[in-house]
This record gives C-alpha cells, sequence and structure tokens, in this order.
C-alpha cells in the first residue's frame, strides 16, 4: 500500500509492462529488404553494388545476418535478369494492370514471383511471406488477397507459366532493338539468351596458365588466362591468391592490354586504370606505368591490389582531361568509361539503371577522352581504345569520327590468326568485339565472357 496525499492509504496497482511486437516470420526481413532494393534500381536508378555494399549499402540489407544477405543477392540478381519474363508472367494473370502508383506492390509481386519460377526455395514460404509483407505494408494491405492469389497461380501453373515466358526476351524492349540494329535478329537474340547464364570467374596469370589451370582445377582459355569450373567459396582460400599469382579479370577485360604486346622500356600510361587489373597485366608486358585515375579512393584501391601482387606503379590521381605529362608516351590504354552493356551477366541491374540518353552522354565522354588521350602519344606511339559496352555508339562510331579527322592517327589492324579461339571477335575493320554469345566451352565450365571493343591506334605524326 502508498499512501494519498492526506496520509490515507491507497491500493497500489502495478504497470502492465509494454505489449511485445510479435518476432517477424523468418526470411520476412530478407524478402522486405528484397523489395526495397529493387525498388531502389528500377525507380530510382541506383547501382546493384552499391546497395548490397556491407559497409555503405541499404541499411535494411546491412542489418541481415549473412545468410540472409545471400538470399537477398539471389533473389535481386534473378528478379534483375529475368524481369521482362517475370512481369509477363505476373501480368498474364491479372484481369487488369496494376493501379497507378502500386509500384511498392510490384516489387513485392517481383520478389516473390522471382523465388517460386527461377529459385530453389519452396513456392508455400515464397507466398507465404509476400503476403505478410503486402499486409504489413499500408499500401499493400487491400491487395494482400491478390498477392496470395497471383503467387499460387503461378506456383500451380508454373510450367505453363515458364514457358510462355521463355518467349520474352530477357532484355528491355530499347535495349533488345538496339542489339538487333547492331548484330541482326539472331545474333541480338543469342546476346540476350547469354544474360541468363552467370558468369564465370576468370584469372588472369603471372605465369604458367596451364600449371594454375591443373591447380585450379580450371581450364586456359584463347586470351591465356585460367576460368574455374563451378566454384562457389572464397576467392582469397585459393591457392596463389596470397603469393600474388593471379588475380580476378574477365576473359574479354584481359584482351586490350595484351594488344599491345611486348612493352619492355617502354613508358606507358594506363588511363582510367582503377581497379588495376590491366595496370598489372601493362607491367608484366615491361612497361615503366603510370596508372591515372580522377578518383583517389579508387587509386587506393589500385595500390592495394598491385601490392598483392608485388607490381609497381607511379599512380597519379588527376581530371584526365586537364592531364599534361612532361613528355609524351610509348604506349597508352585508354579503357573509358562506359555504360558497361556489356557486362549484365554479372550486373543485371545495368540495363534498368541506364538508358539511350545514357549511351550518348557516355559516347561523348569517350570521343572528348580518347581525342584528349591521343595528344599525350608520341609519334609512333601506340594507344588501345576499350571499353566494356556493346553497343557501337559507344566504340565503333567514336573511332570512326576520330580517324576521319585526324590525319594523323591510324587504325592498327589485329590480326586474327594470333587469337585462335577468338577468331569471330575479330571485325572485318580489324578491331575487336566481344559479345556474351562468344566463347562456347567444355558442359563442365560456364561460356561466353563479357561484351567488349578494342582498338588500336598508331600516331604517324
Amino acid at each position: 500500500m502508498v499512501l494519498n496525499s492526506d496520509g490515507r492509504n491507497k491500493p497500489f496497482h502495478k504497470k502492465k509492462p509494454p505489449a511485445e511486437r510479435p518476432a517477424a516470420k523468418p526470411g520476412l526481413q530478407a524478402r522486405a529488404a528484397a523489395a526495397k532494393i529493387l525498388a531502389a534500381v528500377i525507380d530510382r536508378k541506383l547501382p546493384l553494388d552499391g546497395a548490397l555494399d556491407h559497409e555503405h549499402g541499404n541499411p535494411a540489407y546491412k542489418a541481415l545476418g549473412e545468410g540472409d544477405r545471400a538470399l537477398v543477392r539471389a533473389i535481386l540478381n534473378t528478379a534483375l535478369r529475368y524481369l521482362p519474363r517475370i512481369d509477363g508472367a505476373i501480368a498474364s494473370l491479372l484481369d487488369s494492370p496494376l493501379p497507378e502508383g502500386a509500384r511498392a506492390l510490384h516489387h513485392v509481386l517481383v520478389v516473390g514471383a522471382a523465388q517460386i519460377l527461377y529459385l530453389d526455395v519452396p513456392d508455400h514460404s515464397a507466398v507465404d511471406l509476400a503476403v505478410e509483407q503486402a499486409n504489413q505494408d499500408p499500401r499493400n494491405r487491400r491487395f494482400a488477397k491478390l498477392v496470395n492469389a497471383i503467387l499460387r497461380r503461378l506456383s500451380r501453373e508454373k510450367e505453363q507459366v515458364l514457358e510462355d515466358a521463355a518467349k520474352i526476351s530477357p532484355m528491355p524492349a530499347w535495349f533488345i532493338e538496339r542489339l538487333k540494329q547492331a548484330y541482326g535478329k539472331e545474333a541480338a537474340a543469342a546476346i540476350a539468351q547469354s544474360q541468363l547464364e552467370p558468369a564465370a570467374i576468370d584469372l588472369t596469370v603471372k605465369s604458367d596458365a596451364a600449371g594454375w589451370a591443373a591447380r585450379l582445377n580450371g581450364k586456359v582459355l584463347p586470351t591465356g588466362g585460367v576460368r574455374l569450373a563451378a566454384f562457389d567459396g572464397a576467392i582469397p582460400s585459393l591457392e596463389g591468391f596470397d603469393q600474388g599469382e593471379w588475380w580476378v579479370q574477365d576473359a574479354a577485360a584481359s584482351i586490350p592490354a595484351k594488344l599491345f604486346g611486348d612493352l619492355s622500356g617502354k613508358r606507358v600510361a594506363d588511363l582510367c586504370a582503377a581497379p588495376g587489373g590491366k595496370t598489372a597485366q601493362l607491367i608484366l608486358a615491361g612497361g615503366n606505368v603510370t596508372a591515372i585515375d580522377q578518383s583517389e579512393s579508387r587509386l587506393k584501391r589500385l595500390r592495394a591490389n598491385l601490392e598483392r601482387l608485388a607490381l609497381d606503379a607511379e599512380t597519379l590521381a588527376t581530371d584526365l582531361l586537364k592531364f599534361e605529362p612532361a613528355e609524351p608516351f610509348d604506349a597508352i590504354l585508354l579503357d573509358a568509361p562506359c555504360s558497361s552493356t556489356g557486362t549484365t551477366r554479372r550486373h543485371p541491374d545495368v540495363l534498368w539503371t541506364k538508358g539511350p540518353e545514357d549511351i550518348a552522354r557516355l559516347a561523348g565522354l569517350q570521343e572528348r577522352l580518347l581525342r584528349h588521350a591521343l595528344t599525350l602519344l608520341r609519334p609512333g606511339g601506340t594507344l588501345v581504345f576499350s571499353n566494356c559496352s556493346l553497343d557501337p555508339v559507344e566504340g565503333e562510331d567514336v573511332v570512326s569520327r576520330i580517324l576521319v579527322d585526324t590525319p594523323t592517327i591510324e587504325r592498327v589492324r589485329i590480326d586474327a590468326a594470333r587469337w585462335p579461339g577468338l577468331e569471330m571477335a575479330i571485325t572485318p575493320l580489324g578491331e575487336f568485339r566481344t559479345t556474351p554469345a562468344m566463347l562456347r566451352m567444355h558442359e563442365t565450365v560456364a561460356s561466353g565472357l563479357d561484351g567488349f571493343y578494342a582498338a588500336v591506334l598508331r600516331r604517324v605524326a
């Protein structure tokens, strides 16, 4: 008992503790994070890599344990890889289109459908968690029954849905049309289909490719690198990593630096150099390399990579368009910023965060960079211009314009005979043009390589 202010006793009532919120269903937070990040990529055009960064990524993603993070990555990569087909499947089961502004609902359905159609996740779990996700969001609560109905039908009719969806290109309409114009209908379809094949892990080795292929259960590539068979562990755990005997680099990305041949005793500039894979190649070819990048933080990563490989280069953080060296270079590699549309096997978000206007803008930047880079080259010197775009606007067209109005520059034709296994990638003009549909491998090793463009130019005066 306690006393009132007048001294009389009054009963004591113990306060009830606040009601505890029910624990979230296992896996719900992972699905919610996937839907949030999908919205950021599709609606706000934010890159997927940034959202999935372990230090600076999406807060909902960072709050998850590693197992749930792996699930989120699988859902997002699958959803973005198959998005037109998933959208088509959902639309085929709707009596009328989703209401305008129902983007949050769309993302819940896509996350659920990706699991049911393309991932090894129990269908009942994908449905149940999508309905729970809708119920917990005031914007979607009134659609919870619709979510349940659509996803249950996807589960029941999965075989037919997948058969119908396979007729839809997995690439957005605007981009597949550009591919048809550039490569023809058949080649465009092959490129689009190759996007559905996860990218292989390729290594560039310092030496003894055959030996490292044997030790790491891989295959030697026509580029001289090594492609690993199925591997889902941690790259640093592999033999040779700590000793700096190799580094991860897609087969196509290793081609531009190889086009120089022997660089012994030559002054070489690697422009837009980070993260440093091509810089390492130029050093191993004998060049005295200056690695240049606009970003100091990216150069920091480059230096760390070179340190592991026990290689050394001068590094310089500067705006390339303002860079004026004391003397010209013998050789220059310009792997220019681009739309990265050749890398959609490993970055399926690219086609949803970039558009035709980005391709045009980046092509303009590439031309400015290339014109300035050519002024840094001594007479008789060689420049390799490259990027990982599939669109000729960012490659062939840029070089063509410069050759037309710059008589001091000539194209050096690449000899297809020196590239056995990749002869089909040498164009009639003697330039490199790889696509993800090329480089078909043995069934135990993944096929394909990034889409890349590369041309060799020489200053004649």
